[in-house]
């Protein structure tokens, strides 16, 4: 039996990853689930699955979490270090679903333990790429991909030489408010961005994919994750969210992945990886479908595919800074202390300052100094917030 744990257990990709393993129990021992404050989820699923251990990350809530697991022989622990400490439990195949930056240091964990990471986590890429894949290397574990743009390009790329390839291809749907006139976009209710047209998911990737900071992170982590240079790497907006990615080969031929929105493929993909096998999801019918369209994004409407390039051209810690501010920024917005359009202006203005600051970005790239910049540029970041709302 192949042994599985899940660090997010409660999200939706965590969902996902628990639906297709419960389907097949008798090939999977699972080692650790790992929640936030979905404390019920959290139980229920770890007394279903067997696990060993259960951690929520809310120290606070721990009794409330041993209570619920009363009776069943699962473990239960509490705060940041206990989920590290599960991602450190031996493991064939960990899941890295926690949402922000806070799924860096366990997913580092289970590559320092020789584990197969699937990544969910595309802050792990962007914040420390060069360090989760130093990791992996040196420890001879395997990092796959999970995000459904990822993960097309990775089953393009299979039997091919990245030497060949000319460009790569995401694919973003634009959320709530691609169609809207960019003049309306300040009227942007927090209700309405989040409601994706084409995706369940959580609010706050819902509300990243409406700015399309999600699609700025997958840029990043593209560039993380195949080494591809920044001007090769495209993006287009395709409202049916059917094709996920394409890579266009140094031929003109262009690879592309099509398949429905639904994150359980490329689950699955990881899951069963280097294999292939059968899934419950839903077959495309092209002939009722009928058309796929696709058009350029306008950076006028999506600032954060502009600010994702200058990242990229910055190096070094930017990344960590970049996805630091946009957290705080998408905190902002939530909360009600920002409007929609204002969450890339204060993005930029954390970026511009930090990254003018000799010492910052350009630090040896090494956890505590993704934390160390992570804090700084919370710290800007909410003094940006407070300036903007006056």
């Amino acid at each position: 039996m192949r042994r599985i744990s899940i660090l997010g257990a409660t999200g939706s990709i965590g969902q996902n990853t628990i639906d297709l393993i419960a389907r097949a129990p008798q090939e999977y021992r699972v080692v650790a689930l790992t929640g936030a404050g979905n404390i019920a989820q959290l139980a229920d699923d770890a007394c279903r699955l067997g696990a060993e251990i259960a951690v929520t990350a809310h120290d606070d809530r721990l009794e409330e979490l041993r209570t619920a697991l009363s009776g069943s022989g699962v473990d239960a622990a509490a705060g940041a270090q206990a989920i590290v400490e599960a991602a450190q439990r031996p493991a064939d195949w960990v899941m890295s679903a926690i949402v922000g930056v806070a799924g860096l240091a366990p997913g580092l964990a289970a590559l320092r333990d020789g584990a197969t990471l699937a990544l969910a986590n595309k802050e792990s890429l962007v914040c420390a790429g060069s360090l989760m894949r130093d990791t992996a290397r040196t420890r001879g574990a395997t990092l796959l991909p999970v995000d459904s743009e990822h993960s097309a390009i990775f089953q393009a790329l299979t039997g091919e030489n990245i030497a060949d390839v000319e460009r790569i291809v995401i694919t973003a749907s634009g959320g709530a408010f691609r169609d809207w006139p960019v003049e309306d976009l300040h009227k942007a209710t927090l209700e309405l961005a989040s409601s994706h047209p084409n995706w369940d998911m959580g609010q706050r990737i819902t509300i990243d994919s409406a700015s399309l900071f999600n699609k700025a992170m997958e840029v990043i982590e593209t560039r993380e994750y195949f080494g591809i240079e920044p001007e090769r790497i495209e993006v287009l907006v395709h409202p049916e969210s059917l094709v996920h990615a394409l890579v266009g080969f140094a031929d003109g031929a262009l690879m592309a992945h099509v398949g429905p929105p639904d994150m359980r493929h490329a689950i699955g993909y990881a899951l069963h990886w280097p294999e292939r096998r059968a899934l419950p999801v839903e077959r495309l019918d092209l002939a009722r479908i009928g058309s796929l369209t696709f058009r350029a994004p306008d950076e006028r409407r999506w600032p954060a595919l502009r600010l994702a390039r200058e990242v990229m051209a910055a190096g070094g810690l930017s990344g960590a800074v970049f996805n630091a501010a946009k957290e705080t920024a998408l905190d902002g917005f939530i909360d009600g202390r920002i409007g929609f359009t204002k969450m890339a202006e204060v993005v930029e203005r954390v970026l511009d300052r930090i990254c003018a600051q000799p010492g910052h970005i350009d630090a040896t790239m090494t956890l505590d100094n993704v934390a160390h910049i992570d804090h700084l540029a919370r710290q800007e970041a909410g003094t940006v917030i407070q300036k903007i709302a006056g």
